[in-house]
């Protein structure tokens, strides 16, 4: 017998399994999402989705501390980081990463997603105003709502427009990323930055693709413009070019000492195991010697954006993220089917990651590819401009502009 309200509930339920079903399955080919391939690459597939933009994934040392810490450890401390003393590998951690980047102290989150989050809900008051570029990460907005700040969006890049929010609505949080995950593009920090001090705003700069790639030793963006101490927090995420799973706020060391007190996501989630942590420490090692493989990302990166641009592709991207913008949903499925059935594989960026009709492929580039690669990967995207009508998008004609 049916409980009394549960034909309502399942009504519910079913209208908006039914509404997805007809936004993101109906449409496709292929009875999917639009972010779900046709085919499964393999070992001879040109895979360009990962962020692991240093290939230290499958990184022999990073392996073997953590195992080592498995094998040796006794019983794991699972349990909030509230919990945890000062001196623990935790903290020791934090401490590496903060002398890394240059600041007092870092405190380490289970996400990017939760670092972003936490640090929102913690220095923002309900009613804050808070001044984010349109393209800032989803968990920055999401940081925004849990705070009960209030966003004044400002259009991407445009610092005059940021500036002139200010101006209306008074001092309060500036968020950015230093390089945007989908069009691989930067933000103009020091012009962002140099407002936001004039109006003493406190400035946040999510720094998780330039973190590892770029920088003295990979300290990111903010260290190679030479901002650091000019801007009040950074965060990143450490599943990109730390290939781990973790997050991390950079930070003064009043705010690292607080944090875990205030922060929803530390007091209400377990923190890192010792093992994810070891193997965290041995990324770092390796990271700061990896200027040869940063050389080869950024010769490999510049090669390839070059190349698309000849071809008439209107790319925006200023790093290793390499986006083409095919618009329309039913074009980048086109776009999506035309590279996988030549073996190359980018990942598909729709709405809410994009703006609706400016729906992507997402080319993330790392160190261990070969020229030969994307040498293919250029004769492909020359190959296939017809076939998936590149000179009719909107992304093109506005190139032609």
């Amino acid at each position: 017998m049916a409980r009394e309200g549960e034909g309502v509930i399942s009504a519910y339920l079913d209208a908006k399994f039914k509404a997805a079903y007809e936004k993101s399955v109906k449409p496709r080919k292929n009875g999917k999402p639009l972010v779900v391939g046709n085919r499964i690459p393999d070992s001879n597939s040109i895979v360009l989705q990962s962020n692991d933009y240093l290939s230290l994934s499958k990184h022999p040392d990073i392996t073997a501390a953590q195992i080592k810490v498995l094998q040796d450890a006794g019983r794991e401390m699972v349990m909030s980081a509230v919990f945890l003393h000062e001196g623990s590998e935790k903290s020791i951690f934090e401490k590496a990463m903060a002398d890394f980047v240059g600041v007092e102290d870092s405190v380490l989150c289970q996400s990017g997603w939760s670092a972003n989050v936490g640090l929102l809900q913690v220095i923002a008051e309900e009613n804050s105003p808070v001044y984010i570029d349109y393209f800032s990460h989803m968990s920055l907005w999401q940081g925004i709502k849990v705070a009960g700040a209030v966003p004044y969006p400002f259009r991407h890049n445009d610092v005059s427009h940021m500036e002139r929010q200010i101006k209306e609505h008074g001092p309060g949080i500036v968020l950015v990323d230093s390089l945007y995950s989908t069009t691989g593009d930067m933000a103009l920090l020091k012009d962002i930055i140099e407002v936001a001090k004039y109006y003493e705003c406190v400035s946040v700069v999510d720094e998780s693709h330039s973190l590892g790639v770029y920088g003295q030793n990979g300290a990111g963006l903010v260290n190679e413009l030479g901002l650091t101490d000019e801007v009040n927090f950074m965060t990143a995420s450490l599943a990109k070019a730390f290939a781990g799973r973790a997050g991390i706020i950079f930070c003064p060391e009043q705010f690292a000492q607080y944090y875990p007190y205030m922060a929803y996501p530390a007091i209400f989630s377990s923190t890192l195991l010792p093992h994810e942590i070891a193997g965290l420490q041995e990324t770092l090692k390796i990271t700061i010697k990896a200027d040869e493989k940063r050389r080869c990302l950024h010769k490999y990166a510049k090669f390839l954006r070059e190349g698309l641009d000849n071809l008439g592709y209107n790319i925006v991207s200023q790093s290793q993220i390499i986006s083409i913008e095919s618009g329309l949903d039913s074009d980048t499925e086109l776009l999506r089917d035309a590279l996988e059935q030549r073996d190359i594989f980018g990942s598909v960026f729709v709405a809410p990651a994009t703006p609706k009709n400016r729906s992507l492929i997402r080319f993330s580039l790392h160190s261990e590819l070969k020229k030969e690669e994307l040498q293919y990967l250029l004769r492909v995207c020359e190959e296939i401009r017809d076939e998936v009508n590149m000179w009719g998008w909107k992304s093109t004609k506005r190139k032609g502009r």
